[in-house]
């Protein structure tokens, strides 16, 4: 597989428009005016976060609780591997997503911060380790991702099978979701996780069709809607992600929402790109809250149970509540 130079990326991006008719009365879209911050990216320009993007970087008892945890079991999370903004509001909450089958992935998306590398070799009571920890925390929620592991036969899914075994045994009352690759399409490991029957299980389609062979290389689009589509008749609840700002329109994201309820993805989650370094992809556009507003409504009324859209929105933010409400 051959990846597109970064180059040739950001030279393909263009400044975005969205089309009056996607806009609400008296907008600034209807009006004509920029309806939120767009540039033509640069690889030598980070441009200044917009006003909304604000955090606060608290470190609580519960803070240090979380990370000292998962020093003492030599654990990942994918709160820090991928430098989600939020979270310092997540580990202050006692909230962590975490990061199994090593740190290192076997993919290379170009607007993700994960190390793309030869992998370790699959460390067996890792599972344990995880279970350990989500009863040591006290967790009623917990969230398991991974990286890409292409080189095994089945992707890591029987890590996957048996971290939840292993939950399951040590904190019988922890819901779980697992937030899984794609498994280059193999039935058999989505199979061998839907049996566990974790109560969501989550696969980010991240970006839009039209964008996919170009961002996610080694990726697929369909295989990525296929796979929800598999898990709904294994009787999961569904759940996938999309992030904006990378060179699509709201009519494309539209889209990827609409292809999502077509295999009746019950919960989705909307948020925007941020340049974790100046080697990844630049941001195209940063979008307003109110778009991200919009669009919850919208997706709503498609019938979305759950739509967690803003700006700062990732994948596994108000985990817990998506559980409860969905």
């Amino acid at each position: 597989m051959s990846f597109i130079p970064l180059d040739h990326l950001r030279s393909a991006f263009v400044t975005g428009h969205q089309p009056a008719s996607s806009a609400q009365p008296n907008s600034p879209i209807q009006r004509g005016e920029p309806s939120a911050i767009s540039y033509q990216p640069s690889a030598d320009h980070r441009p200044r976060l917009p006003s909304w993007f604000k955090v606060s970087a608290k470190t609580g008892p519960d803070y240090l609780d979380i990370k000292q945890t998962m020093e003492r079991l030599k654990l990942h999370t994918i709160c820090e591997e991928a430098r989600c903004p939020n979270r310092w509001e997540c580990w202050n909450a006692r909230t962590a997503t975490f990061l199994i089958l090593g740190d290192i992935c076997t993919r290379r998306c170009h607007y993700c911060s994960v190390e793309t590398g030869r992998p370790l070799a699959v460390e067996e009571e890792e599972p344990g380790r995880v279970a350990e920890a989500v009863s040591a925390l006290g967790l009623r929620h917990a969230v398991i991702t991974s990286v890409n592991r292409d080189e095994l036969p089945d992707g890591g899914a029987w890590v996957f099978a048996e971290t939840i075994r292993q939950i399951r045994r040590m904190s019988p009352a922890c819901t779980i979701e697992v937030l899984i690759p794609d498994f280059e399409g193999n039935g058999a490991a989505l199979a061998a996780i839907c049996a566990e029957k974790p109560e969501i299980l989550n696969h980010n389609i991240e970006t839009v069709r039209r964008l996919f062979p170009s961002i996610r290389p080694q990726g697929k689009y369909q295989r990525s809607v296929d796979l929800l589509a598999r898990a709904k008749q294994h009787g999961m609840k569904t759940k996938s992600g999309l992030i904006l700002g990378m060179g699509e329109t709201l009519d494309e994201a539209r889209e990827v929402m609409r292809d999502l309820r077509t295999v009746d993805c019950d919960i989705i989650t909307i948020g925007q790109y941020l340049q974790p370094t100046r080697d990844h992809l630049p941001v195209a556009r940063f979008y307003d809250p109110s778009e991200f507003a919009l669009l919850k409504e919208e997706g709503l009324a498609m019938g979305f149970t759950h739509v967690e859209s803003g700006p700062l929105v990732r994948s596994s933010y108000h985990a817990e509540q998506q559980a409860s409400q969905a």
